[in-house]
């Protein structure tokens, strides 16, 4: 929905709240033209239910409003006497339309020092959970957001099993654009495995300032820009479209910025013609093949241990053919390592050479270890656009910016015009896993629109590795309570955690104590 489908759209939410309630509003002391105003009829009917004037803003927040709506229905409904259950149920079962019935057809009194406070402890409880969940839905959108990592595209930096915390601040909070959905999750509903939400209505785009803009190097969570698929780890070709922020989640780093020039030699990453330098953090990750003199006995399970690579991250070593170890996933430090074992004669870094049509935009001759030089498009800036760079920005003219691309012969038309060049709409990013031969990124997908960024990772509270042998083994202790970002190696905060928990609960403690000598 564009804003004037919008602007219609509250016009019409407006009108039937008017319809359904002038009556009521009259009843209440207040004037009928006051409940069709928009906004001040929500700020009047706040007086009339008793409730603070701030609980108008939740109602125009999109996720939240869909938790206020039905508390407003019940409260007005309460307001003119209609307390019992079956009001309660038929005011919720409606979606408010019960107020209608009691508008125009029901004598009602309006109770204007109406108790608000709860009457039984059933309804204590309730009312507290709703608060928590209010609370809880507006940091979830709106700051920060848990995410867990699936998968070892990020290896060394970030570990299957690693618990984040990801800030939406730092990059801008985005306003859901997906406005009926159920809060705290996703796209599907725990236990009985169903959509999650509507596609219909759907905001605009839009994005709060932001702390800071996304830099080379970043770790960043963005929604996957291709099609999504039904089941993260299902390859089998079944794919779902949904709204965009409701496509998969990724986390990557960002490698390439909107402006940049990348390209990909030998593996090595290029930026505006310099080798991108990672932070000491990172520690990128390629396939090796080890030459090994026969002759010489190979423990297989010991070296994978002494170099700290698991079974799952190097599953070609598990397969010895004729003379030779492939590892697929393999940082610089331990190749150094494998080069000092005996009897292996060589340890070589596996380079792809072969055209590999799998990897964007599909027409290139190109692969994963060597490819481009690639634009990677910035907002208002143009490129020329012709049948050979066309595919490199086909989908973003189409399916991002929502264009309609037409080409007869060797023209190009957008929108029923003839089409020499192009100017973005939007920022765009180039995402790599350091797990280089291990990642499903812009290098099979393209370019991640602005539009589809989530958040920055920035702290790792708890991480399971799920390989661990007893409860103690499975948590990896070192890694709970650490930033994902920053200079230097890891540093686990949680003896701090810990001190500062000790202390709160001693400070209880002696104020309670405290409290009860005071009684005394």
């Amino acid at each position: 929905m564009n804003i004037y489908q919008w602007f219609i759209f509250f016009l019409g939410v407006q009108l039937i709240h008017y319809l359904g309630t002038w009556k009521l509003y009259e009843k209440a002391g207040r004037k009928s033209w006051e409940a069709g105003i928009p906004i001040y009829n929500s700020i009047v009917l706040m007086k009339i239910i008793n409730r603070p004037t701030w609980w108008t803003f939740l109602l125009f927040i999109p996720i939240i409003n869909l938790i206020m709506f039905p508390v407003i229905w019940v409260e007005i409904l309460r307001s003119f006497g209609r307390r019992s259950t079956l009001d309660t149920f038929l005011g919720i079962a409606t979606f408010g339309l019960y107020i209608y019935y009691i508008n125009y057809t029901q004598e009602v009194n309006y109770i204007a020092d109406r108790n608000t406070n709860a009457t039984t402890k059933t309804g204590d409880t309730v009312s507290s959970l709703l608060f928590a969940i209010i609370v809880a839905t507006f940091v979830h959108t709106y700051f920060i957001q848990p995410f867990t990592i699936p998968t070892s595209s990020l290896e060394k930096s970030l570990l299957i099993g690693d618990f984040l915390f990801v800030s939406k601040m730092n990059y801008g909070a985005r306003v859901p654009m997906t406005t009926v959905a159920a809060p705290m999750v996703h796209d599907t509903l725990p236990l009985i495995h169903t959509k999650s939400y509507l596609n219909w209505p759907q905001l605009p785009y839009f994005r709060f300032p932001s702390l800071e803009k996304i830099k080379n190097n970043d770790i960043v969570v963005f929604n996957w820009p291709g099609d999504t698929v039904v089941k993260f780890f299902d390859r089998s070709g079944q794919r779902a479209d949904k709204p965009i922020d409701k496509k998969s989640n990724y986390v990557k780093r960002c490698v390439g910025i909107a402006g940049d020039s990348l390209a990909i030699k030998d593996g090595i990453v290029f930026v505006n013609g310099k080798e991108l330098i990672l932070p000491e953090r990172a520690k990128p990750q390629f396939s090796y093949v080890v030459v090994y003199d026969k002759k010489t006995p190979i423990d297989i399970d010991g070296l994978l241990s002494n170099l700290k690579i698991s079974k799952a991250d190097a599953p070609g070593a598990m397969n010895q053919n004729n003379d030779s170890l492939y590892f697929p996933a393999v940082t610089a430090e331990s190749a150094e390592k494998l080069k000092e074992i005996p009897g292996f004669i060589s340890v070589a870094k596996f380079i792809n050479n072969k055209p590999d049509l799998s990897v964007f935009p599909h027409s290139k001759p190109w692969n994963i270890d060597n490819y481009g030089p690639i634009y990677i498009p910035e907002q208002g800036k143009m490129v020329k656009l012709d049948l050979v760079s066309l595919p490199l920005y086909k989908r973003i003219i189409t399916e991002y910016e929502g264009n309609k691309l037409e080409i007869k012969g060797d023209t190009i038309y957008i929108n029923d015009k003839i089409a020499t060049s192009y100017t973005f709409k939007q920022n765009y990013y180039w995402m790599m896993g350091d797990n280089r031969h291990r990642s499903e990124d812009s290098r099979y997908w393209g370019y991640v629109p602005e539009n589809h960024i989530v958040g920055k990772p920035i702290f790792i509270w708890m991480s399971w590795n799920s390989d661990g042998v007893g409860i103690m083994n499975k948590i990896r202790w070192e890694r709970m309570f650490t930033t994902v970002s920053g200079e230097g190696q890891p540093q686990s905060f949680f003896k701090y955690f810990l001190g500062l928990l000790a202390l709160y609960f001693v400070g209880e403690y002696f104020w309670k104590k405290r409290q009860a000598d005071k009684k005394v």
